[in-house]
């Protein structure tokens, strides 16, 4: 539940516009492309990132036939004029709606919104729901703000009100301009970012006032959990300071969102799920990232877990938290 994929060929919204960073992609050779950030080399990806049939064909070697698709958090464009922004969001949108209208039993769909303009972002929500997507994806922080922030409160009303779920993913790392050496915005910052969302949502009171609205959170939550213990007394020490917004328990939270599975830990796993039970935890990868768990739930098969348990893990979660069957995917 937790893949990311994107067009084969995206326009060059930094000459279309006329400013920003936006990324297109140059293919340098065959089966292979440099993704670009403006005039600046962010990546370099293979054809696993928007072919259609490699993804089915290298998920084969794991059993697994259906992929829950979202697109990379650095085409989000959050920073963008709110217009140029919302057409960015449209053509992604597009491309994954017309992968799932051609691969019904492979893909489900996640959209991507403008979400520095809340009322474009919910009219690109409910029109990803028209046409079939099942949540969105978002960022963790909106240009430096804070899911808790009382603008964003309209798109969770509407997220209940369509049934869509949402996937929180971490990216513009905090302080990422500091810790740029070993890598560390990456494995230090994503889950310290994906803890801020948590927080920000449990305390900021989002996850009270719409308990409806679905949460999932990338990366097994990020730090939340194996910090809850701190997180919590803090709570209770300086309630003058942390439950100003809202004072119930952060640890009452626990089983009302779910996470994903990438720990790449199994002993991490098994920690998260005695918090969190195997109706909360999905199987997310990150594929087809190298930071991913790309050899797909294999360290969980491994885990000495019962039958029942893996089969919550692998598909029931994943399936409750999208609102979906599993006769939808069966031939």
């Amino acid at each position: 539940m937790h893949t990311h994929i994107i067009p084969e060929h995206l326009p060059e919204w930094t000459k279309k516009f006329g400013y920003g960073t936006f990324i297109h992609l140059e293919h340098h050779k065959t089966g292979f492309a440099h993704m670009m950030q403006g005039e600046k080399f962010f990546r370099e990806i293979a054809s696993n990132c928007w072919d259609p049939e490699v993804r089915i064909a290298e998920y084969a070697k794991f059993n697994t036939k259906v992929q829950v698709v979202c697109t990379i958090p650095v085409l989000f464009s959050y920073w963008a004029k709110p217009h140029d922004g919302a057409g960015v969001a449209r053509f992604l949108n597009d491309h994954i709606i017309d992968l799932v209208q051609k691969y019904p039993k492979n893909y489900i769909g996640l959209g991507t919104l403008p979400m520095q303009d809340i009322e474009l972002a919910i009219a690109e929500l409910e029109r990803c729901r028209k046409e079939g997507m099942r949540g969105i994806q978002i960022g963790s922080n909106i240009n430096g703000k804070n899911l808790s922030e009382t603008g964003f409160f309209p798109l969770w009303e509407a997220c209940e009100k369509l049934n869509m779920c949402v996937l929180v993913h971490p990216w513009e790392m905090m302080g990422q301009d500091d810790i740029k050496k070993y890598w560390l915005p990456w494995l230090v910052g994503m889950p310290a970012e994906t803890t801020r969302a948590i927080c920000s949502l449990i305390f900021g009171g989002v996850m009270e006032r719409f308990p409806k609205v679905r949460f999932n959170f990338a990366h097994a939550g990020g730090s939340f959990i194996p910090t809850l213990g701190r997180i919590e007394h803090g709570f209770n020490c300086r309630p003058d300071l942390v439950a100003i917004d809202n004072a119930i328990s952060p640890r009452s939270y626990l089983k009302h969102f779910w996470v994903d599975s990438a720990t790449h830990d199994p002993d991490l796993l098994q920690y998260i799920l005695r918090y969190q039970g195997t109706k909360r935890v999905s199987l997310g990868t990150d594929y087809p990232f190298p930071l991913g768990d790309l050899e797909i739930g294999r360290f969980i098969e491994k885990m000495n877990l019962n039958p029942e348990e893996i089969e919550d893990i692998f598909c029931n979660s994943a399936l409750e938290w999208l609102d979906m069957k599993k006769e939808d995917f069966l031939f």
